[in-house]
């Protein structure tokens, strides 16, 4: 068994052991037995810190979602201009599926299924993205709801584009990270920069 950790220390290897477990073998093919067994601590200790397989699993999504979004949000505060928020901010979400593969297939499909609890969580952080990108959104006249369904679909895009261009866990990504952003960014811009309030 592993040495004794501090529970925070604890708690955060438990997810980062389990977000790989759920990411190959989705929540139902995966058992608490063997995500005590991977973290090398017994059962009792996993259940100290997670009441059920349900609740580590809605802990994962939250901390991934979590992860992605401060990612976001940190290269858009960053750039300077529309154009360069629009551009941070697909740049840092590319790359952080390219380095979190696994967390990029929990939150968008690990044998989730038709789960409620889990498509709430998943569906609560595409909304705050989309509020996020509502906001940097500067089309005059139109409405704040207008902005957040074009939001939706800017989410849309680095979603399903994320879904083919990783294709499995282990796939060679081509194009880069960094030429994907560029062009999806492109193409995101273009569109916005064409839109008229009606």
């Amino acid at each position: 068994m592993s040495t004794r950790l501090p529970a925070s220390e604890r708690r955060r290897q438990l997810l980062d052991v389990a977000l790989i477990a759920f990411a190959r073998d989705g929540f139902r093919g995966t058992s608490m037995n063997r995500i005590a067994e991977a973290a090398g601590v017994t059962k009792p200790v996993l259940y100290r810190h997670f009441a059920s397989k349900r609740a580590l699993f809605g802990e994962v999504l939250v901390d991934v979602g979590e992860q992605l979004a401060a990612a976001i949000m940190k290269a858009t505060t960053d750039a300077t201009t529309p154009r360069g928020q629009v551009a941070g901010g697909f740049a840092a979400y590319f790359t952080f599926v390219a380095r979190n593969r696994d967390a990029f297939f929990v939150l968008f499909g690990a044998g989730t299924g038709p789960d409620e609890d889990f498509a709430v969580v998943v569906r609560r952080f595409e909304a705050d993205m989309a509020e996020t990108i509502a906001d940097l959104i500067d089309i005059e006249g139109l409405s704040a709801e207008h902005r957040r369904l074009l939001a939706h679909g800017i989410v849309g895009i680095a979603e399903v584009t994320s879904r083919n261009w990783l294709r499995s866990v282990d796939a060679p990504l081509d194009p880069s990270p960094e030429v994907l952003a560029d062009q999806v960014a492109t193409l995101a811009w273009s569109g916005l920069r064409g839109i008229e309030a009606p």
